[in-house]
């Protein structure tokens, strides 16, 4: 049911915890199932110097926040924004269609992380 890399990233989640002195900080959640992302990035000179992330969810959750956390290392913020669900579902190898939901969170909480950073640098 779920691929090689969703299962590797379910069980060795990349990039977990908070960034204490975050640029910017996105949560998302999902009522209907119960998934709640909280994504932090750190920025230097305009681009993505790190990025974690505490979810509490089911493991296509965690693997697509853990995910999230590695396409984004090094990208400008504008190249991060591209990041989109299918990207994310893509790089996992796929999810069953009943889990592209946790896809669509992961790179929310990706954007919202950026909006807030924006707001508070006014870029």
């Amino acid at each position: 049911m779920y691929s090689e890399k969703v299962m590797d990233h379910f069980e060795h989640p990349r990039n977990v915890g908070e960034i204490p002195d975050a640029d910017g900080v996105g949560q998302v959640g999902n009522p209907s199932c119960g998934d709640i992302m909280k994504v932090y990035i750190k920025v230097a000179d305009g681009r993505i110097a790190d990025c974690k992330f505490k979810t509490f969810g089911c493991g296509a959750a965690i693997a697509t926040s853990s995910m999230v956390t590695e396409m984004v290392q090094g990208k400008t913020l504008d190249e991060a924004m591209e990041i989109s669900n299918r990207s994310v579902a893509e790089a996992l190898d796929g999810l069953p269609p009943i889990k592209m939901h946790c896809s669509n969170l992961a790179a929310d909480a990706l954007h919202a992380a950026i909006e807030d950073y924006r707001k508070r640098h006014g870029s």
